[in-house]
C-alpha cells in the first residue's frame, strides 16, 4: 500500500517543525551507532519520526518518551531489544522489526532468537530474567493486562520501576506500530 505521508524536506519545515526536526538528529538516538539513521540522503526523517513532524507538540512530547522508554527503563539492553522485537512481532511492526532485530543482534541475540520472536514461540532464552520480560510482554500484549501470577514474579525479577519501564516501553511501542500502520510507514 502506498504510503499516506511522504516525508518532509527540511526546507519546507516550519519554524516548530525544524526545532522538533533539530532536536531528534541531536538526540541521543540519533548520535548512537544505528543500522538505518534517522535521516535520508536528503534529511528527510524516517520511520515513526518523521510523522512526528505533523504535530510539533506531541511529536517532541512523544520522542522525549522515546528516548526515556529506549534508554531509561532499567532493563538490560537485551532485555528492551527482547521486549521491543516481541512487540513488533506482535503488532506486525515491519520498521520495528528491521530496526530493533539488527539492535538485537547487537546485544546478541541469535538468528534463532530472533526466528522465536517473529515465530512467538516458546521462550529461547537461558537467563531466567529474559524469559520472564518475554512472557510478561507477551502476555500484555495478548491480555492487555497481566495476572497476579506474573505481575508478582516479574515484580520479583525486575522490581517496580523496572516492570512501569517494561509495561511503558511496550506501550510506546504499540503507540508507534499503530502510527505506522495508519500512515503506511514501510521498513
Amino acid at each position: 500500500m502506498p504510503a499516506r505521508l511522504e516525508p518532509f524536506r527540511p526546507a519546507d519545515l516550519t519554524a516548530e517543525q525544524r526545532r522538533l526536526y533539530d532536536r531528534l538528529l541531536g538526540s541521543r538516538r540519533a548520535r548512537g551507532p544505528r543500522a538505518y539513521p534517522l535521516a535520508d540522503g536528503e534529511g528527510r526523517l524516517q520511520g515513526p519520526f518523521n510523522a512526528m513532524l505533523l504535530n510539533p507538540e506531541l511529536g517532541d512530547a512523544l520522542q522525549e518518551l522515546g528516548g526515556a522508554v529506549r534508554f531509561g527503563t532499567g532493563l538490560t539492553p537485551r532485555q528492551r531489544e527482547i521486549a521491543i522485537l516481541a512487540v513488533a512481532a506482535h503488532e506486525r511492526s515491519d520498521y520495528e522489526w528491521e530496526v530493533h532485530s539488527h539492535a538485537g543482534r547487537q546485544e546478541g541475540l541469535t538468528d534463532a532468537d530472533l526466528a522465536a520472536l517473529r515465530e512467538r514461540a516458546p521462550a529461547p532464552f537461558d537467563d531466567p530474567a529474559e524469559r520472564l520480560v518475554l512472557e510478561t510482554v507477551r502476555e500484555l500484549l495478548e491480555t492487555g493486562d497481566l495476572g497476579d501470577a506474573t505481575f508478582a514474579a516479574a515484580l520479583e525479577s525486575l522490581d517496580q520501576a523496572r516492570l512501569y519501564g517494561l509495561v511503558t516501553l511496550v506501550g510506546y511501542y504499540r503507540l508507534l506500530a499503530v502510527h505506522m500502520r495508519v500512515l503506511r510507514i514501510d521498513a
